[in-house]
């Protein structure tokens, strides 16, 4: 398949601090890809610099086959949301979405057409003439899109458009957007911090740590094959082990040595025997209930703690001595790897 977006070697310094360092990636078209990362990881930069927003000193971005890394915002034909919205605060919703085609002077049954098949698509056409400052937050974000994808990109870049709405409109927005990027077919490049969130919405995660992508997988992939300690630790809950803690109970590992990290995802740990487990002694500590989870917090005799999660019709809280874990749902990460080897 023909990559859509290429960037190669990109390269940003603030200074003497380097924000992106010789970031490469690839992205289809219709791919629905997110940048995930820690707060100061680089990843909105990155989007800016896909933007035209900022200007990296070095390398190389393509976009459907012409290169765009010296060409303004304006005549990358790309789309942006942003997290606050940018919304004109005087027009109507009509008025906000349809800005960009009249500044194009298209015709006015066209952008009466267009304006009126995004709104509904995302559930506004009732609201056309309302004033936008009369709308919720998830309303306003759902005018921004709108708006930018009016005048049809070939890409649109959303900078962490939903980390301000409260979480039950945050999870309908998610759904939403997804059916939006599959009805359109539209490449998007997706920011946040939020894991669950990319893990939802994505077709890929890039894993952003100190400006380097560190991992670019599907989410499954992502959180079932995480290819350094980094990812490991950042991408769901985990109980780790390094080659001491590990031989202790097991010496499946033991030829293995000091150069790896063990982790086991808390739902793969039993509280009963399993064939081919090894067993570890432990008391429990508390229990605790998250959602549709209950999360079991256990310690070893070394006082290591150990989370074991259920699902919450589980109510058999295990009066056990031991957990078991299978060999084959060890993660071994080898933390001398290099990344984008």
């Amino acid at each position: 398949m023909k990559n859509y977006l290429t960037t190669r070697n990109l390269s940003l310094s603030f200074g003497d601090k380097k924000i992106l360092k010789d970031i490469s990636f690839d992205v289809q078209k219709g791919e629905f890809v997110t940048l995930l990362g820690p707060s100061g990881c680089g990843k909105s930069t990155l989007l800016r610099c896909i933007a035209g927003l900022e200007q990296p000193q070095e390398g190389i971005l393509e976009l459907d086959g012409e290169e765009i890394q010296n060409r303004p915002t304006r005549e990358r034909d790309i789309g942006f949301v942003f997290q606050h919205y940018a919304l004109f605060p005087t027009m109507t919703v009509f008025e906000n979405v349809a800005f960009g085609l009249k500044a194009r002077k298209l015709e006015k049954g066209t952008i009466n057409q267009r304006v009126f098949r995004l709104l509904d698509l995302v559930q506004l056409t009732e609201f056309a003439d309302t004033n936008v400052q009369r709308l919720s937050g998830g309303q306003k974000q759902r005018v921004a899109l709108a708006r930018a994808l009016a005048t049809e990109p070939k890409i649109l870049l959303l900078d962490e458009p939903l980390s301000a709405l409260d979480a039950k409109i945050r999870k309908q927005l998610q759904k939403d957007l997804r059916h939006i990027q599959k009805e359109l077919n539209m490449t998007m490049i997706f920011v946040t911090h939020d894991q669950e969130e990319a893990m939802l919405i994505s077709d890929r995660v890039f894993v952003l740590e100190a400006g380097e992508i560190v991992q670019a997988s599907s989410p499954f992939e992502l959180y079932t094959s995480p290819e350094n300690p980094f990812v490991a630790e950042f991408i769901g809950n985990n109980v780790s082990f390094d080659w001491e803690e590990l031989n202790e109970y097991t010496s499946v590992f033991s030829g293995m040595g000091n150069r790896h990290l063990y982790y086991v995802r808390p739902e793969l740990i039993a509280t009963r025997e399993t064939k081919g487990a090894f067993r570890i002694p432990v008391k429990l500590q508390s229990v605790s209930t998250l959602g549709n989870i209950r999360r079991y917090r256990f310690e070893t005799n070394r006082g290591k703690e150990i989370l074991v999660d259920r699902l919450n019709d589980w109510h058999d809280i295990p009066e056990t001595h031991f957990l078991y874990i299978d060999p084959e749902d060890v993660i071994v990460v080898d933390v001398q790897r290099v990344v984008n080897e």
